[in-house]
């Protein structure tokens, strides 16, 4: 398979890494300083981009990815959100191919669908509650993480008593901490912390006057999220529309 990358940091040479293991060819490689290379008959060859980006450039990369009919996995965060509607009418009416997620890990896949079962069964006691907590590396520029909001996502669609989620604070490098907020009733709390080169907590509390039950991802290293941004552009070299991690590993 023939790979670009777009995003050539940390992430972007331990996906390439990973890549040439599996025997992939990478053909393209495109950061801040040679955007001109989407014009390129190299990037044109690509039957998949994987696009580890800024939330800010995202949605542009993708946008001349599909305008030179390359398929694309994104990892990128803090833009789908705006676009998510474009996206499914490119996918659907003109045949354009996205695998995004908002964490490639196998192992937070595993923990989603960890929460999703819990969330069922706390669904029936409504004496615990539930509060979120996401710790990561002091370059990353969105907050909560998309990977915090997609486990609230889920967890607020098992949980009758909560409809919505709010950042209850930030607290930043330095150890400031800004945004504080009480959460509502029907609100599920996430905390974001932003400390050190940390590769990704996230910590579900189910706490009652009782006790408190929590569940916990910790990433060792960013090797998981990188192997499984392969294992996407493998499936996306022979599947098309919009795919997501349930297409790729399906606990249902």
């Amino acid at each position: 398979m023939k790979i670009a990358l777009i995003g050539y940091g940390k992430m972007g040479h331990m996906i390439e890494q990973i890549a040439l293991q599996r025997g992939h060819e990478v053909v393209c490689r495109i950061d801040i300083d040679n955007q001109e290379d989407f014009q390129s008959e190299a990037f044109r060859t690509a039957d998949v981009a994987i696009e580890f980006t800024a939330p800010s450039v995202a949605w542009g990369n993708i946008q001349r990815c599909f305008e030179a009919n390359v398929k694309v996995v994104s990892g990128s965060t803090g833009w789908m959100a705006a676009h998510a509607d474009e996206v499914r009418r490119l996918c659907a009416e003109e045949g354009k191919t996205l695998f995004w997620s908002s964490n490639f890990s196998i192992g937070v896949y595993i923990f989603g669908a960890v929460n999703r079962h819990l969330a069922r069964i706390m669904n029936r006691f409504p004496e615990y509650d539930p509060r979120m907590e996401e710790v990561h590396h002091i370059h990353k520029l969105d907050h909560p993480s998309g990977t915090a909001i997609t486990l609230a996502e889920q967890l607020i669609g098992e949980v009758e008593r909560k409809d919505s989620w709010s950042l209850s604070t930030l607290t930043n490098p330095d150890g400031s901490v800004v945004n504080e907020h009480t959460p509502a009733a029907n609100e599920l709390g996430i905390d974001s912390i932003r400390r050190d080169e940390v590769p990704g907590i996230h910590s579900i509390a189910w706490n009652s006057e009782a006790d408190c039950i929590t569940i916990t991802h910790d990433a060792h290293s960013r090797k998981g999220f990188a192997l499984g941004a392969v294992l996407a552009a493998e499936f996306t070299a022979t599947h098309t529309g919009q795919l997501t991690m349930d297409d790729l590993f399906n606990f249902n």
